[in-house]
């Protein structure tokens, strides 16, 4: 007859042993599943992005940039983030509609290594695809972090594979070459030539493995703030945007011509005819100033963002940013980006960027 001390400390071996047997059967029945079923453990899919502050999600400098300051992420995330908005930026929409989170800015890449998985952010408000009087990594800089990335194995060629790319190219080359050059006339000459260099780097970026490029097309410059305030907020300007108009006809083209040596791997991001058509039909969207910015300067010497040498602010925020489409001079605050987001999706725009 058993000893019922003895019985009592089997018990709890006896107990513990079957757990592990019906945790294996378990895990095996589990991977056995996966073996069967591919999707399972199918890997992230990535978002790489590349560009200026339509993208960026806190790669400049905080030295440089008024969007590490407040008002600025009064919306999202509460604080000031880098992003050039009061919340969300373009990145953020378009990493939603991928279904992964929003990937991380190179410069935070080893604080926030966990999220290495949904790919990176290497775009820095101010650049271009040359250089411009920011002190930043143009594209072509930018491509080569993402190369060098590679090299050092933290992305391999299958994680390439099932990436996406997105490329912002809002107007920082142009109004660089405003600012340096007496004449206009070379202008077009120019633009070619900006145009030129997004379609090398848009061939690079697909010649390291990335399965499907999308790449914005210009907004209408002459609806941004810093242009309509001339007419006291009320227009566009017309022959700004007959520039974009050309730029983005050159780009069309350009990765038409793409797409026919690389089988449909490149698509244009139509920012044009969303922002234009939000702006025609604000109210449609929920907005209410559409050309005036919710956050100004409280005159000409100052912007969004400014304290004088008191640390006083220098600036003024609406009342509702959620009813204005630009937040500062340049950019759209989150409502903005939301229903740009809204036009691309019913204008089946987006449909062209999945895989």
């Amino acid at each position: 007859m058993m000893d019922l001390s003895l019985h009592k400390q089997l018990f709890p071996l006896l107990s513990l042993l079957l757990i592990l047997f019906l945790s294996g059967q378990r895990m095996q029945a589990e991977a056995n599943n996966s073996l069967q079923n591919p999707q399972l453990c199918e890997p992230t899919k990535k978002l790489f992005v590349f560009g200026d502050s339509y993208a960026d999600t806190g790669n400049i400098r905080k030295s440089l940039s008024n969007s590490w300051k407040d008002p600025y992420g009064i919306t999202f995330p509460g604080k000031p983030a880098g992003r050039f908005s009061d919340g969300r930026v373009l990145t953020d929409y378009i990493a939603k509609y991928l279904g992964v989170k929003t990937p991380v800015p190179y410069r935070f890449r080893k604080q926030m290594a966990q999220q290495l998985k949904y790919g990176m952010n290497f775009a820095v408000g101010g650049t271009g695809v040359f250089d411009t009087s920011t002190p930043g990594p143009n594209m072509t800089t930018q491509i080569q972090l993402l190369e060098q990335l590679i090299h050092d194995g933290l992305y391999t060629a299958s994680d390439l594979t099932n990436s996406i790319a997105l490329v912002s190219v809002a107007g920082n080359d142009y109004s660089h070459y405003l600012a340096t050059h007496a004449s206009p006339q070379g202008l077009p000459y120019f633009v070619a030539s900006v145009v030129n260099q997004t379609t090398r780097n848009l061939m690079r970026i697909k010649a390291l493995g990335v399965k499907k490029i999308i790449v914005g097309s210009l907004q209408p410059l002459g609806c941004l703030p810093q242009v309509t305030a001339f007419s006291s907020f009320q227009q566009c300007n017309a022959s700004s945007n007959t520039l974009v108009a050309f730029h983005n006809n050159l780009l069309n083209q350009a990765v038409t011509n793409l797409n026919q040596s690389w089988s449909s791997s490149f698509a244009v991001l139509n920012l044009y005819d969303s922002f234009m058509s939000v702006l025609n039909h604000p109210t449609t969207h929920n907005i209410q100033n559409q050309l005036r910015p919710c956050c100004v300067g409280v005159n000409s010497k100052y912007s969004c963002g400014s304290v004088d040498e008191n640390n006083v602010k220098m600036y003024r925020v609406c009342d509702d940013p959620k009813s204005a489409f630009f937040w500062d001079l340049v950019h759209p605050t989150q409502a903005g980006w939301h229903a740009v987001y809204n036009k691309l999706r019913t204008m089946n725009a987006l449909q062209g960027i999945q895989f």
